[in-house]
């Protein structure tokens, strides 16, 4: 009995596959990082305003500057940093616009103007 001759399919050997690696990878401690230090960032900011629309100019401005050093990062720094700075300045910006919104909503008139 001779063996089965593959139909070439699949190739059983041939090149080896390229291997691709992340210049800046990833990791959970990184995005951590960020994370902690955007939320720092957001606090200090936030506790600027002395009413709920200081409050949320603050925000929006920290969280533009944030969001600045994350697109630095992720162009030429670590990614998973850059991963946390946007996640916490994401939830930075939907607290401050929840909490405009039910100013909004209690007193009938546009807190942000």
């Amino acid at each position: 009995m001779s063996p089965r001759t593959p139909s070439g399919l699949f190739p059983a050997s041939g090149p080896p596959r390229p291997t691709w690696r992340e210049p800046h990878q990833v990791t959970g401690a990184g995005v951590a990082a960020g994370a902690a230090g955007a939320a720092g960032w957001l606090i200090l900011f936030g506790l600027l305003g002395r009413s709920v629309p200081g409050y949320a100019w603050w925000t929006v401005v920290a969280g533009g500057l944030a969001w600045l050093v994350a697109l630095l990062l992720v162009r030429s720094g670590d990614r998973g940093v850059a991963t946390g700075i946007a996640i916490v300045t994401a939830g930075g910006w939907s607290v401050a616009a929840a909490a405009v919104a039910v100013r909004w909503a209690t007193s009938g008139d546009w807190p942000m103007w």
